[in-house]
């Protein structure tokens, strides 16, 4: 159940991204309002109840490693934004937007945990984790040159 929670926060925030895809878009602002419909979502939780969620979603994706579920691309927030801005050459062609979208979900289930036991202070989920992302797709465009 708190598995289903957490994917319905990420859900929220992939629609919002879809929208923003149908725009003349740039990545970083699609992760950032991704992020903030997260947010509001958290928001609206108490956070140990987020925090078990995220350990939850930690033991579903152990499960999935060891072979005992199929894997729920619905809990992949930025497939879609990744694969697209590739498409559309935001990225660069040797990018592997599936690492790379891996690698920014764990930066914001990180995040979301940090967020949630009160490590950012008065600075925002959305923000924090956006110029990290950020970091990250500047990091694999310079590789993929």
């Amino acid at each position: 159940m708190l598995f289903e929670v957490g994917l319905l926060s990420t859900r929220a925030a992939q629609k919002t991204a879809r929208d923003l895809l149908q725009t003349d878009y740039e990545v970083e602002a699609v992760v950032a309002e991704a992020l903030r419909s997260l947010e509001r979502s958290m928001a609206r939780n108490p956070r140990e109840l987020i925090i078990e969620t995220i350990l939850e979603g930690y033991r579903h994706e152990h499960r999935l490693l060891a072979g005992d579920l199929i894997d729920d691309a619905d809990a992949d927030m930025f497939g879609e934004l990744f694969a697209r801005a590739q498409q559309d050459g935001k990225l660069g062609a040797r990018v592997d937007v599936h690492h790379l979208s891996h690698l920014a979900q764990m930066h914001v289930s990180e995040g979301v945990r940090h967020w949630a036991a009160g490590t950012y202070g008065d600075r925002s989920f959305a923000d924090v984790v956006t110029r990290d992302i950020a970091a990250l797709i500047a990091g694999f465009n310079q590789l993929s040159a």
